[in-house]
């Protein structure tokens, strides 16, 4: 990937590996704009995230690597926000980052991407799973708050697919994600999980790109040995589709590269 925006650090309470590891194997990986956005705090699964007394060290890190690295590869800073009525917090927000990825983790509360939880699928009806989530989607875009959307369909990753239309089922989240003019990632995690493909799916990617929604890149790496993974799977996919740009923020404003 020639731009990564999705990364992790220990900081969240499930990720491995120093910063440097993370940059070093990116550099190896021939990325040339690689970002860190790992869990906001929030009053909200504590255990997941990082903690609020934690956001000035790990603001100041990524900017350190930033400098330290700058003639190798550019080191970009972001949070990945669970979008939670409610529980935002203004701190997080108004941080002085690069860029904000909004994701939706949670239905009604339930971690539903969380292997702890996955019981509960077989209480639930499908559809109404599929359709809620894409909801929320809607709903993150139109608040207006984020520049990426992070992992479009992971409401997918332990393959309990709808049987509904999906484009149906997007139609109204896509439309808002472009009224809002976010960027799509393709986020090549799925491809680690019991589903197998990228987030978003092909159909949904085609989808996108007839609406003219812009995407970029993400490993979602959690572990160093993750960054870069699929890389020459996930470009292949996006030129298949017809997307020949891709992009990525400095101070919340996007830019475009070719790729």
């Amino acid at each position: 990937m020639i731009v990564d925006l999705h990364n992790h650090t220990p900081l969240c309470n499930h990720a491995e590996g120093t910063i440097d590891e993370y940059i070093n194997v990116a550099i190896a990986k021939k990325t040339k704009i690689f970002g860190f956005s790992d869990h906001a705090p929030m009053d909200f699964d504590p255990e997941y995230r990082m903690e609020f007394k934690d956001m000035q060290a790990y603001q100041e890190n990524v900017l350190e690597a930033k400098e330290q690295y700058k003639d190798k590869i550019t080191i970009l800073l972001g949070y990945e926000v669970d979008y939670l009525k409610g529980h935002m917090d203004a701190r997080v927000l108004n941080a002085k980052v690069d860029y904000l990825i909004g994701s939706v983790h949670f239905i009604d509360g339930w971690g539903f991407d969380n292997p702890e939880f996955i019981g509960r699928y077989k209480s639930e009806n499908i559809d109404e799973i599929w359709q809620k989530y894409f909801d929320t989607i809607e709903e993150m875009a139109q608040s207006r708050l984020f520049d990426i959307v992070g992992h479009l369909d992971l409401i997918k990753v332990f393959k309990f697919m709808p049987t509904k239309d999906i484009k149906k089922i997007a139609k109204n989240a896509l439309l808002a994600i472009k009224e809002a003019d976010m960027v799509l990632e393709i986020n090549v995690a799925g491809y680690r999980k019991p589903i197998a493909e990228a987030y978003p799916s092909k159909e949904l990617l085609e989808e996108a790109f007839k609406l003219n929604i812009p995407i970029t890149f993400a490993s979602d790496a959690h572990k160093p040995e993750q960054v870069g993974l699929y890389n020459d799977t996930v470009i292949q996919l996006a030129h298949e589709i017809g997307f020949k740009q891709c992009a990525f923020f400095e101070n919340r404003e996007r830019k475009i590269l070719k790729f």
